[in-house]
């Protein structure tokens, strides 16, 4: 197992009645992003907290850094940081102080960790705040402080249960930017998401979790192959000429045309001679379109395909450890 940055093997974790992992196999290699997607109370945040040290398990195995998370539960925790769900700050200190606190829990000198957090405060945009207490902190700042309190021990191993829940777009993108510096750095990367956009731009591989299982696993091109070919997408300026444009896709590709308010798309296989045709064909009859585009599927397709639910899960599944208390998280 040491030949991967962290790996799960045939991991059972049970609740009661509940399984809410039944045989989780995942693997990450060293500098890489492992993006996890399901539903929600698919198994996500219990196979984290196995690999955080913070729940136990009925079967299986797991390694971090090739030690194994129950028998050398210390030297991983020194190994990774982690973000839980839902940030676990102390309200009454500042954020500067949170972050000092962790650095002197980690064995750093005073300097250097108050220089850690000043350098950490500065990276997340909390630079500014860094003398407030926390409890006046909106939520999305918290976020960003929780974030920057994983990062204080420089991990190799980042483990991170939806991290840009609750932040703007700007600040997401700030995060994306972080994650790809860590794993330049050579960090790994195990990532849970609901944002299938986020997993399709940083991770390099991603396994997919269904009722506790793991129910595929590849690169994000190899996933989306799972869900079909390409489509070919038109949009006329011209509206009446909606008609003309969906007898040209049927009969150049043979497939139905599914129309929608604002555009006509048909799926299509094989080479990309058919785009060019289409292309030929609307050029002869002097249809301009205002978009006209050869699309991939998406991971939202991909999500759908291998689940039967959207990509924002609607459901109310809940994962048993997504209501304990994380205040145990810990940080490595």
């Amino acid at each position: 197992m040491a030949e991967y940055a962290f790996q799960t093997k045939g991991l059972v974790k049970r609740f009661g009645k509940t399984t809410a992992l039944a045989g989780v196999d995942l693997r990450a290699r060293q500098g890489t992003v492992l993006g996890v997607l399901g539903p929600n109370g698919a198994g996500k945040t219990t196979t984290i907290r196995v690999l955080a040290t913070l729940t136990g398990f009925d079967e299986g195995a797991a390694h971090v850094g090739g030690f194994d998370v129950v028998r050398d539960a210390a030297k991983v925790r020194r190994l990774i940081g982690l973000t839980g769900q839902y940030a676990t700050l102390d309200e009454e200190l500042t954020g500067l102080a949170n972050l000092v606190l962790i650095g002197r829990l980690l064995d750093l000198r005073r300097p250097d960790a108050v220089r850690r957090a000043e350098e950490l405060l500065d990276r997340f945009g909390l630079a500014e705040s860094a003398r407030r207490p926390v409890a006046t902190y909106s939520g999305g700042m918290r976020r960003r402080l929780d974030l920057a309190a994983s990062l204080v021990g420089r991990p190799s191993m980042v483990f991170l249960d939806e991290p840009s829940a609750g932040l703007d777009p700007g600040r997401r993108e700030q995060l994306w930017g972080i994650i790809r510096e860590l794993t330049a750095d050579g960090a790994s990367v195990l990532l849970t998401t609901q944002y299938l956009e986020e997993a399709d731009a940083l991770a390099d591989e991603i396994a997919v979790i269904d009722n506790g299982r793991v129910i595929a696993h590849g690169t994000p091109p190899e996933l989306k192959r799972v869900a079909g070919g390409r489509t070919i997408a038109v949009r006329p300026r011209d509206p009446g000429r909606a008609g003309d444009v969906a007898h040209i896709l049927a009969e150049v590709t043979g497939n139905a045309v599914e129309r929608t308010r604002r555009e006509l798309v048909v799926p299509v296989t094989g080479t990309d001679s058919a785009v060019f045709e289409v292309a030929r064909r609307l050029e002869r009859q002097g249809i301009a379109p205002a978009e006209f585009s050869l699309r991939l599927p998406s991971l939202d397709d991909v999500f759908f395909a291998l689940t039967g639910e959207p990509g924002t899960d609607p459901t109310e599944k809940t994962d048993p450890t997504e209501q304990t208390d994380t205040t145990e998280k810990g940080r490595a």
